[in-house]
């Protein structure tokens, strides 16, 4: 019988169903069907790869000692696993509690974590993606402690009423065994000891269990007994207690910040009592509390003193001093200053016996925010290089941009720059956490990602092979003046915290040349030398970008200013290379108090030191205009092949030739239309002049002429030209057009308008909910004005997160329209640069700029760039408008450009190039730009534009722009990311909306072939950091701190075991430590203890069933043998278990050779007795 496949006949059905709506598009001509796609839903599965970047909001650590592997448990119930650098896991609880508490089975592969919602999980290791075997939910106590003994399969719980059960971990079953908290403190005692914050065993005897209640009480239970030896009781409360290797004493650290030394036969005051950074009075009077001592640790050395290692402590009058950690050596103690809070700490020996000498060599310390670790063994306790990603939060990340299938020499050449940044004085020994074996499998080609923070930095990383290494951090804040404190803060600053964040990134691998835009309005274009350079002045560029009017103007403003639009053929304003003079606010200030022609920052004034790497070109920065601060800038593009930049936000569009340093194009969004304006422009509510200490506005003075939209900032007519007639005539202008509105009309105007805010506010929510019911053109509105809110413009809202360091930067630019404002708001929301046939009357591909905007229109215009490279010089480019392209419901993401066999035009550019190199030197390469072979009579469209919205997609035919092929991505919700991503396939469209699924469509037919409901948008910040790549990755920020990547292609979900590296290898546990000749003789070593005997259910009988409820976990043996792959791990397993069976049967040939010698004594003795007895008769015997 045939084999039925469900997702291969939902495929036909979806291919027949573009193909008919393709057909009624495409009004007969049939060239499209001949174009073969090849991607097939078969190609396509989604899962998650690896997550890198620190642990988010860390609670717990744990290290194996032997495996050499770390831990770390975080509030949200995730488990981060690391071992040698490149070997990583994550893993999470599905209750989401946060983790408590950790416990290694040291080198068994295995960890017992205990969470806050009482239950205890037994994970198994010995596996790639590690799994629960079991879990026990305690129902009636809350758990507070716990305590796994080396190499013991017992692990003792501690509760928060005092009481601490026994559990089996091999079964996860609980003992009869219970140590009651009323018998273990004196039966005189009439207060309830309080929570059980501390269990040990002592080192040199495993009967004798240490319990530490919370207010101040120490036990030391006999096992065996059943019954407490000694108790030891202190004023202040305990928070953490050490043993020595000896077992006859221990350290409490306690709440006034003093550390208590007892020994164990003395229970009736401590042996000592210190407090580390307490002052010690003169008169002998007990020194003056301090903070509480979190956690001390007890560390013995052979040859030297022992180390006491503590955090906490610190005097009361240290008011703002950052978290501390004391190491306490000999007569010497070094006080070691963090930058976050710490979490906890854990002291690396070179022994897991906790009878032994300890021989600390470092110390690991889990901060908020940090991984840091201490070299004990150097003078001066260095920290060692950390080899993990974990700063990927250094500064929090504004955006993300993720590349797949680099060039080849891009990787090594941003190392070879960045090695120069690192920063000296580490430990020079190698990295102490170095567990684990590497995947062996690959993927074939390199990605990079590509972070911007919110300091103004950027991060390329090395994203290969599922690994993560920072390769290259640029500042881009150096450009600026910095101001020393808040009273020199600039008045035109219009971000109040984070002004360098960076907002848009726009790269291009292949020529090196990377261009950002910042919140305070401003762009900055990049080129990559290898050599350094010291720039005297930073190149400057400023543009005056104005809100569209369709009021009239008065004929005497008519025609006084020339347009600053370039034409074909016609130059654009002049534009000098020299660095423009940066006047204060004061001096651009018209008579009426109004900010003018002022950039947000203030640009460097001392000569600029620039090391290999990326140095500046030009920046660019976008001007107050008559009192309202620049728009924030919505899209931006940057091409090498057309030494190019363009920028966009909602007054309009701006290009740069960044090789002439001259303003191409500074122009409204209503005047890109031109005649065939689909929209009725409303003139803007009047309003009162306001100069915004913060917030990215997106108003501007609603009194300048239509001219004065796409003047250049250094036009004849502008008004801060130095001509004192022009600037007058500006400030007459003003002044008559607002004395055209009363005051009280102004002011009835202003109320209404903020009421209309108010209301649309409150509204907001109840409309999206309701939008699917309106009908018509009022819910196509409504579903506008929400997209707009959440997608186009993100600084309008508040980001959701906890963590309000990392959204400052986003709360600071609020707008200030009003809903009506927003409604007919249209902005520049995306760019394309590329060679093709923008007009219906071309034939031959020429440079174009395809415009797309937040009301779904694509518009085009066509670039005259001369070829030769003088010619680029000194001639300029011109432009051509070929107007609208087409139209999409929703705003335009993404664009692209097919060839007429469906294959993706790569985008033009300029191979890279060393720009600092002599020009006799200077092997300038040619621009690499697409071949499209000329159209015929019989078939005119041999290129295909792809156009993706927030709604829907279309392919488009060139020149004749007919619609060919249409497809619907939602209805219901919205796209938040788009991107043509070409794979070993195919190429096809990736889509994430913002009801949580992801999508894949062919093309260009646009059939659906991957629709999973993967993460509903719960934070912004995953909004903001979405993006795709070829080859079937994508990746975004989970959390403030890391990143998630994830695949949505079927070979890589098929392979990824393989790459992925084993947490878990064989190694021989070391021997224990040698009891000497005397100490077996006297028995003055460590005394073992049979827990089985003790603590089964023979002799302790069985628990309550109400107590706690046992859950088989989905890793269930079975299914973790099936489920471990690779060649090291069936090795590891074999090795594992052919050391198992010969131990065994070494204990065999062991009982063999007794019961020998047992059967030859016996012999003999039988012999003798035969022979005693052979001669004699009966009665004799």
């Amino acid at each position: 019988m045939k084999k039925f496949n469900i997702r291969k006949v939902l495929d036909g059905l979806t291919a027949a169903s573009s193909s008919s709506t393709a057909a009624s598009l495409q009004s007969g001509n049939r060239e499209n069907d001949m174009i073969q796609e090849t991607l097939q839903s078969e190609h396509f599965q989604l899962c998650k790869t690896v997550r890198h970047g620190f642990p988010y909001q860390p609670s717990s650590m744990a290290f194996d000692p032997v495996q050499k592997i770390l831990a770390i448990g975080t509030q949200s119930g995730a488990l981060r696993l690391f071992g040698r650098a490149g070997v990583e896991c994550f893993c999470q609880h599905e209750s989401g509690s946060a983790v408590i508490q950790l416990e290694f089975l040291v080198n068994e592969g295995a960890l017992v974590s205990a969470l806050a919602d009482d239950s205890i999980h037994l994970w198994n290791l010995r596996q790639k993606l590690p799994a629960i075997l079991h879990s026990l939910k305690f129902n009636r106590e809350r758990i507070t402690f716990c305590h796994l003994p080396f190499q013991s399969k017992w692990l003792y719980v501690g509760t928060e009423r005092g009481n601490i059960h026994i559990v089996n971990v091999e079964s996860f079953t609980l003992s009869g065994y219970v140590i009651m908290w009323n018998k273990a403190i004196e039966l005189s005692s009439k207060t309830h000891p309080g929570p059980v914050v501390h269990i040990s065993d002592n080192p040199m005897d495993e009967g004798k269990l240490l319990i530490g209640f919370e207010c101040g009480i120490v036990v030391l239970w006999d096992l065996k007994s059943k019954k407490a030896d000694y108790r030891y009781s202190y004023d202040e409360a305990i928070h953490s207690v050490a043993w020595h290797h000896e077992g006859k004493q221990f350290v409490c650290s306690h709440s006034d910040g003093t550390l208590t030394t007892w020994n164990i036969r003395a229970p009736a005051k401590p042996a000592q009592i210190i407090t580390p950074h307490g002052k010690q009075p003169k008169d002998g009077k007990k020194p003056e509390p301090c903070k509480p001592i979190l956690k001390v640790e007890y560390k013995t050395t052979r040859a030297g003193d022992p180390f006491m290692i503590l955090c906490g402590g610190l005097s009361y009058d240290t008011v703002g001093r950052r978290a501390c950690l004391t190491v306490m050596h000999g007569k010497s103690t070094a006080v070691l200053e963090m930058d976050y809070p710490i979490v906890d700490f854990l002291t690396l020996c070179e022994t897991p016996y906790p009878n032994d000498f300890q021989e600390p060599y470092a110390v690991v310390v889990l901060l908020e925010k940090d991984l840091v670790l201490i070299d004990l063994a150097q003078i001066g306790y260095p920290i060692f290089e950390n080899p993990y990603p974990l700063s990927i939060h250094e500064s929090p990340v504004t955006c993300c941009e993720y590349f797949a299938d680099c060039p080849a020499e891009i990787i090594p050449a941003l190392y070879s720059v960045g090695s120069r940044q690192k920063r000296q004085g580490f430990s020079k020994k190698e990295w102490p956490i170095s567990g684990g074996n590497w995947g062996q499998g690959t993927l074939s080609f390199s990605e990079m990602i590509i972070t911007g923070h919110a300091d103004g930095s950027i991060k390329f990383w090395d994203a290969s092979a599922l690994m993560l290494q920072v390769l290259y951090k640029l500042k881009t804040a150096k450009v600026f003046e910095k101001p020393r404190s808040k009273e020199e803060k600039s008045s035109t600053e219009i971000v109040d915290e984070d002004p360098f964040a960076i907002q848009i990134l726009s790269w291009c691998p292949e020529s090196r040349v990377l261009c950002v835009a910042g919140v305070s309005a401003h762009v900055i274009v990049y080129r990559f030398s290898k050599q350094e350079v010291t720039t005297e002045v930073v190149q400057l560029l400023e543009v005056r970008m104005q809100c569209e009017l369709n009021e009239v103007e008065s004929p005497e403003c008519g025609g006084e200013q020339a347009s600053a639009v370039s034409t074909p053929g016609t130059q654009s304003s002049p534009q000098t290379s020299l660095p423009q003079s940066h006047p204060s606010t004061s001096s651009n200030n018209s008579s009426d108090g109004l900010r003018d022609n002022v950039p947000c920052l203030k640009v460097r004034s001392s000569p600029l030191k620039q090391s290999a790497g990326y140095q500046v070109e030009l920046l660019i920065q976008l001007v107050w205009v008559s009192g309202e601060p620049p728009q924030q800038i919505t899209s931006l593009a940057v091409n090498s092949a057309y030494s190019l930049v363009a920028f966009g936000n909602g007054n309009g569009l701006a290009v740069i030739d960044y090789l002439q340093k001259t303003l191409l194009l500074n122009m409204s969004i209503a005047e890109l239309y031109g005649s065939t304006d689909p929209h009725h422009r409303q003139p803007r509510s009047p309003r009162k002049t306001r100069q915004p200490s913060a917030g990215l506005c997106d108003g501007n003075d609603a009194s300048a002429a239509p001219e004065e939209k796409c003047k250049s900032p250094t036009g004849s007519g502008s008004p801060c030209n130095s001509d004192e007639d022009s600037k007058q005539r500006f400030i007459d202008r003003v002044k008559s057009k607002s004395k055209r509105i009363s005051k009280t009309v102004a002011n009835d105007f202003a109320k209404i308008s903020r009421k209309i805010n108010m209301i649309a506010d409150q509204k907001d929510e109840r409309r999206l909910r309701r939008h699917c019911s309106l009908p018509g053109k009022k819910q196509q509105s409504s579903v506008k004005e929400m997209k707009k809110k959440r997608s186009v413009s993100f600084h309008e809202t508040s980001f959701c997160d906890p963590n309000a360091r990392d959204n400052s930067f986003s709360r600071s630019r609020s707008s200030s329209v009003t809903s009506i404002d927003r409604e007919s708001r249209e902005v520049i929301s995306s760019f394309y640069f590329c060679d093709s046939l923008s007009k219906k009357s071309e034939t031959v591909a020429v440079p174009s700029l395809w415009i797309g905007t937040s009301l779904g229109s694509m518009l085009a215009i066509a670039l005259t760039v001369p070829s030769t490279p003088e010619q680029r010089m000194q001639q300029p480019v011109g432009v051509a408008f070929c107007g609208p392209v087409v139209r999409l419901k929703g705003g335009i993401l993404r664009m692209a450009q097919l060839d007429f066999s469906g294959t993706l035009l790569p985008h033009v550019y300029e191979s890279w190039y060393e720009p600092n190199a002599p020009e006799e030197e200077r092997e300038r390469p040619q621009r690499r730009r697409p071949t499209s072979p000329p159209s015929s009579q019989e078939n005119p469209d041999c290129q295909y534009a792809v156009v993706c919205s927030e709604k829907q997609a279309k392919v488009v035919a060139m020149p004749s722009q007919n619609c060919v092929y249409e497809h619907n991505i939602t209805e219901t919700s919205f796209v938040l990311r788009a991107d043509v991503v070409t794979m070993t396939a195919g190429v096809g469209i990736a889509c994430f909306c913002a009801n949580g699924h992801i999508m894949t469509l062919s093309l260009p037919s646009l059939r659906p072939l991957l629709d999973v409901n993967y993460l509903p948008l719960t934070d912004m910040r995953i909004a903001r950091t979405f993006c795709f790549s070829n080859q079937g990755q994508a990746l975004y920020l989970t959390s403030p701190t890391e990143i998630q990547r994830i695949t949505y292609i079927q070979e890589t979900c098929d392979n990824l075991q393989e790459m992925l590296g084993e947490l878990f290898t064989p190694v021989e546990t070391p021997e224990a430590p040698n009891r000497g000749f005397f100490k077996g003789l006297f028995g003055g070593g460590a005394q073992s203890l049979d827990r089985e005997d003790l603590f089964g259910e023979v002799s302790a009988g069985k628990a309550s069933r109400s107590l706690a409820q046992h859950i088989p976990g989905p890793g269930g043996m079975e299914g973790m043998k099936g489920a471990a792959s690779g060649v090291v791990g069936e090795l590891a397993r074999a090795r594992i278990a052919l050391d198992e069976r010969g131990q065994k049967l070494g204990e065999l040939e062991e009982r063999t050779a007794g019961m020998m010698a047992s059967a030859d004594s016996f012999s003999k003795h039988a012999h003798d007795m035969m022979l005693k007895y052979k001669d004699k008769k009966w009665y004799q015997l």
